[in-house]
């Protein structure tokens, strides 16, 4: 094959990499390709078996080779955010008086939440309550 053909097809995988949910296969193909255009371009690899077996090699080779930790580095990149169930012991302030039972709505973490009294006591509007737990959207609340 011509030396731009592998260059081109090599840049297409990339693209269809970019474009699909990240699996990370199709990139390492891509570059297998970019590697044989260019050492087809410079002249080391005219026999086309030669290049459709250097672009099989480079591409199974690299992606057994450097897949799990490109994985790997990319696991330890993500930002872990704190899940809502990791909300129980904050302290919340209900909006209104919630009834034993009762369901209203209370402040936590500068949002505005259904809230639902757990407690056999009256909560006043404005008082101090820890989240016992989530369910949902709704937080259970008890005084503190």
């Amino acid at each position: 094959m011509i030396w731009w053909y592998w260059m081109l097809l090599g840049l297409v995988l990339l693209g269809v990499e970019m474009a699909t949910p990240g699996g990370f296969y199709i990139l390492f193909f891509g570059l297998a390709a970019l590697i044989v255009g260019s050492v087809t371009g410079l002249g080391f690899a005219q026999a086309e078996w030669i290049q459709w077996l250097l672009f099989s090699g480079l591409a199974i080779l690299s992606l057994l080779v450097f897949r799990g930790p490109l994985l790997a580095w990319i696991k330890t990149q993500e930002v872990e955010t704190p899940a809502v169930d990791s909300m129980g012991g904050e302290t919340a302030i209900p909006l209104e008086d919630l009834a034993p039972g009762g369901t209203g709505k209370a402040e936590l973490r500068g949002t505005t939440w259904t809230a639902h009294n757990a407690g056999p006591a009256l909560l006043k509007k404005n008082q101090r309550c820890k989240v016992e737990r989530v369910e949902g959207l709704t937080l259970w609340i008890t005084a503190e």
